[in-house]
C-alpha cells in the first residue's frame, strides 16, 4: 500500500507527536505493566538512521497505548517502513488483543499475526472455570490464514507463583499442542523459568518452529536453542547497560536462529529505556547487534529478515 509518511532521523515521528497531553483511547500499559517505580516520560523518543535493507518486527502489541498518543496500525506502520521494517506480527496475550489481532491483519497487509493466552491470565481463567472456552477460541481465531503463530504463551515465574503454575504449565502445554496441531510457530514467553520452559518442550515434544519471544536468558540457554533449532529474538533489551549475559547468548547464537523485535510499546532499546517503544525503533535494536557481532550492519538485516520468512512465510 502506498506510504507517503516522511521520517526524519532525529525526529519523532509524526503520528507519535502529541500537541498536547490526551486521555487518548487504547489500552493503556499499567503501573503493574510498568514495573517501574520512577516517573516516566511520556513522549516518543526521536527516529534512528534507516535500515540498509528491510527486517520486521516479529514481535509487537499494537493495541496497547503508551505515551500521550494512539496511533493507528496504519499509522505505526507507515511509520516502521519509512526506517526500513517493513512488517510486524501482532501479537496477541488474551482474547481481546487475539481478537483485535484478527481486525489488524485484514486491515493491512503488512501485518501477520499471533494469538494466545498469556501465561500470567491462564490461572485466573482457570479459577474462573473459563480456560476451555478460551483457549478453544483462542484456537478459531489461529485458523485466520494470516495468523502464523502460536503466542505468546510460556511460562513467567515473576508474577505468577504458587497454585498459579500448575494452570500455567497446563495452558502451555496446550498451546504448544495446538501449534503442532495447526502448524504453526510458537513464541514463547519466558521470564524465570528457562529450564522448566525446556523441560516442558521436550516432554512434549516441540513444534517445528520454536521463537523465545525477548530472549531473556544467558549463553547456556543460548546453546541449548542451538542444539534444538529454536529461534531466539532479541529487543531492546539487548542494549541495555547491564545485560552483558544477553550480549554473551547473542554472540554464541547460531546466526541461522537470530531474529529481532520490539515487544512494543515495552522494552525500549538504550539510550531511551523506559519512554514508550514502537515498531519504527527496531533499527537501534539491530545496529547494537550487529555491533555485539561485529557484523556488516546491511549482511544481519539481511540473515535477520530470511530468518523471520523462514518462521512466519510471506507477508
Amino acid at each position: 500500500m502506498p506510504n507517503n509518511l516522511a521520517v526524519q532521523p532525529g525526529e519523532t515521528p509524526a503520528p507519535y507527536v502529541a500537541e498536547a497531553p490526551s486521555p487518548a483511547e487504547g489500552r493503556a500499559r499499567s503501573a503493574e505493566e510498568e514495573n517501574s517505580g520512577r516517573r516516566r516520560q511520556l513522549r516518543y523518543p526521536p527516529a534512528p538512521e534507516p535500515l540498509p535493507v528491510p527486517v520486521m518486527d516479529n514481535h509487537t502489541h499494537l493495541d496497547f497505548r503508551d505515551g500521550d498518543v494512539q496511533v493507528s496500525v496504519t499509522e505505526a506502520l507507515d511509520a516502521a517502513e519509512a526506517l526500513g521494517i517493513h512488517g510486524a506480527v501482532q501479537v496477541g496475550c488474551d482474547l481481546e488483543s487475539s481478537r483485535f489481532t484478527i481486525e489488524a491483519v485484514e486491515a493491512d497487509a503488512r501485518l501477520l499475526g499471533a494469538v494466545a493466552l498469556h501465561p500470567n491470565d491462564a490461572p485466573a481463567l482457570g479459577e474462573a472455570g473459563t480456560l476451555e472456552e478460551a483457549l478453544a477460541e483462542i484456537e478459531a481465531l489461529a485458523a485466520h490464514p494470516r495468523v502464523r503463530a502460536i503466542g505468546e504463551t510460556g511460562l513467567d515465574y515473576f508474577r505468577t507463583a504458587g497454585p498459579g503454575l500448575k494452570t500455567q504449565e497446563y495452558s502451555f502445554r496446550r498451546h504448544i499442542d495446538m501449534a503442532k496441531r495447526l502448524g504453526l510457530a510458537l513464541q514463547i514467553h519466558d521470564r524465570d523459568a528457562h529450564e522448566d520452559v525446556v523441560r516442558v518442550l521436550r516432554e512434549e515434544g516441540a513444534p517445528e518452529k520454536v521463537v523465545f519471544h525477548c530472549f531473556s536468558g544467558d549463553a547456556e540457554l543460548a546453546r541449548i536453542c542451538n542444539e534444538n533449532g529454536w529461534n531466539m529474538s532479541f529487543a531492546g533489551t539487548v542494549t541495555f547497560k547491564n545485560a552483558g549475559d544477553l550480549r554473551e547468548a547473542l554472540s554464541i547464537a547460531d546466526p541461522g536462529l537470530v531474529l529481532v523485535e520490539t515487544d512494543a510499546p515495552f522494552l525500549t532499546p538504550h539510550p531511551y529505556r523506559g519512554r514508550p517503544n514502537a515498531s519504527y525503533m527496531i533499527p537501534y535494536t539491530m545496529r547494537a547487534m550487529a555491533e555485539v557481532l561485529g557484523k556488516d550492519l546491511g549482511h544481519l538485516c539481511t540473515e535477520v529478515s530470511q530468518n523471520t520468512e523462514k518462521i512466519y512465510g510471506p507477508l
